[in-house]
């Protein structure tokens, strides 16, 4: 599977575990994506998905590197614009 193949499971992915916003993005944290079975089969190497798909600017969330355990509670945002691709 291709950087851009991970990405569009990601987003998938979020949609699946987050919760919708009012401004239609959706919001999960990584301990949420990190410890589900389902994402934990897809992806080999979550946090480089994720650090992939912010460099894409489709989604954010704070600082550079998440970490299991350390950053379960860091809020992912899948931004709006990036579920109407999905």
């Amino acid at each position: 599977m291709n950087v851009e193949e991970e990405v569009g499971r990601l987003k998938e992915e979020i949609q699946r575990l987050g919760q919708s916003q009012p401004d239609g993005s959706y919001k999960v944290t990584f301990g949420v994506l990190f410890h589900d079975d389902r994402c934990a089969n897809i992806f080999e190497a979550l946090v480089g998905t994720l650090r992939a798909a912010k460099k894409r600017k489709i989604l954010t969330y704070d600082g550079e590197l998440l970490l299991q355990g350390v950053h379960d509670n860091v809020e992912i945002i899948l931004k709006a614009e990036a579920t109407a691709a999905v």
